[in-house]
């Protein structure tokens, strides 16, 4: 199958050397080593790509992004974009209530 015929399905992580050392151990082949420099503009390459039903970033990378770029990633869901906590330092971690809710429309949330 040519590359232009090629469904959108892959995984695509971004994060700091130790995130990405982390995936690529686990068999991953697209992963992105990113620095405050470069995190914002990988990011993009990844989300504009095609390959990826999913990218996997540190959440250090969403704290690059402008404020429509956090906001297209949050509403996307393809492809779909998930942010992890950073091997260090201190992040933000969402819910799995609203990651629920932003994919799936679902709320998990008991009611009262």
């Amino acid at each position: 199958m040519s590359e232009a015929g090629a469904t959108s399905g892959g995984t695509v992580v971004l994060g700091e050397r130790e995130l990405a050392t982390g995936f690529r151990l686990v068999g991953l082949s697209d992963v992105v080593e990113i620095t405050p420099e470069n995190g914002a503009r990988e990011f993009q390459k990844a989300m504009n790509d095609g390959r990826f039903g999913l990218v996997i970033a540190s959440q250090s990378v969403r704290g690059l992004l402008t404020e429509a770029q956090r906001q297209h990633a949050e509403s996307s869901l393809k492809p779909l974009v998930v942010f992890v906590p950073p091997p260090s330092g201190t992040y933000e971690v969402e819910s799995l209530n609203a990651l629920a809710k932003r994919v799936l429309g679902v709320s998990l949330a008991m009611p009262k």
